[in-house]
């Protein structure tokens, strides 16, 4: 199975190479990918320099165009799918109907990804995309579990790809009408859940609070790490108890289950982090890379090393196990 890298800058980008990535995915500077944060992300230049250096080190290069088109303003998702062709991507990765339409037209031969946006997540859904489109392959959303990835290899005709480690979202992916409502901003067409530009953080007496819009997502008392505000990770008050209602700030993590996975149908694993530092995706693949070529009593060792790096150094099988409170 290939391993599939996450870069949000140059520098991380060399590490997931350096570091054994069979593909490394990666976005430009603007509102076309799903991870348009401040400082993040390539310039032409940038990504012309990144597949280059890819290549020469036998790593593949997967370009995330996969937000949703904003009417009257196409070419700016248009020039996204022109200029990665042009810098020689190895594939694109997209959600929009139309700009696959746009890609499978223009340019035949260049390999479509189905982005995790696109949700699509049953055999007419991915069948649809593969005869229309000539989509290779699709990114499952995080909702599935072995056994219904199983049952959809069969019945599909394209690779499948899923993410294996990494943030976790537990809705359908991209279509957080929470997170619109809070900010105003929709996640499949600004790029972001929680943008920067929303997000405050203020001293109630001994508790930190944090805000996204004008709502409350927690309050973390005196010596509680702070996490980023996002509504699918915020602590409420449901019933008579408080707590996170919809998923726990942890990390997911189901390289316990990376046999079950190959033996499913899966082609690729997918490590989850743009935004994350290029220490964090070096040691990430790095280990990952070693997990995967160990055999299953080898591996459990390698693994408890991930999960010092994973939100309050806790993980989770998510959906994937289905072992919801």
């Amino acid at each position: 199975m290939e391993l599939i890298c996450p870069a949000g800058t140059p520098a991380a980008f060399r590490e997931a190479v350096d570091a054994g990535a069979d593909a490394v995915y990666c976005g430009f500077r603007d509102e076309t990918n799903a991870r348009n944060f401040p400082g993040l992300n390539f310039s032409r230049d940038e990504l012309k320099a990144a597949i280059a250096y890819a290549r020469q080190h036998g790593a593949m290069t997967f370009v995330a165009i996969n937000t949703f088109m904003r009417a009257g303003r196409e070419k700016l998702w248009h020039e996204a799918v022109d200029d990665a062709v042009r810098l020689g991507a190895d594939a694109v990765i997209l959600a929009d109907f139309g700009l696959m339409a746009y890609t499978a037209e223009r340019y035949p031969e260049q390999r479509l990804h189905v982005s995790v946006q696109a949700s699509a997540a049953n055999a007419d859904a991915v069948n649809f995309l593969v005869e229309t489109f000539r989509a290779k392959r699709v990114v499952l959303p995080r909702i599935l579990t072995i056994p219904d990835i199983a049952r959809l290899a069969k019945q599909i005709r394209c690779e499948i790809e899923v993410f294996v480690f990494g943030g976790l979202c537990v809705m359908a992916e991209g279509r957080c009408s929470l997170s619109s409502y809070a900010t105003g901003k929709s996640p499949n067409m600004n790029g972001v859940c929680s943008p920067a530009s929303h997000v405050r953080y203020r001293e109630d007496g001994r508790e930190l609070v944090s805000e996204l819009g004008d709502y409350t997502i927690n309050r973390f008392p005196a010596g509680e790490a702070a996490g980023y505000p996002t509504l699918c990770k915020g602590r409420f008050n449901v019933a008579d108890e408080r707590g996170y209602a919809f998923e726990d700030p942890v990390s997911l993590d189901v390289m316990d289950h990376v046999d079950l996975l190959r033996e499913a149908g899966v082609s690729a694993l997918k490590i989850e982090g743009r935004q994350r530092g290029k220490a964090y995706v070096a040691e990430v693949v790095s280990v990952m890379r070693r997990a995967l070529a160990a055999n299953a009593a080898e591996r459990p060792a390698l693994i408890s090393r991930l999960r010092l790096l994973s939100e309050g150094q806790r993980t989770t099988s998510g959906a994937y196990e289905k072992r919801w409170r």
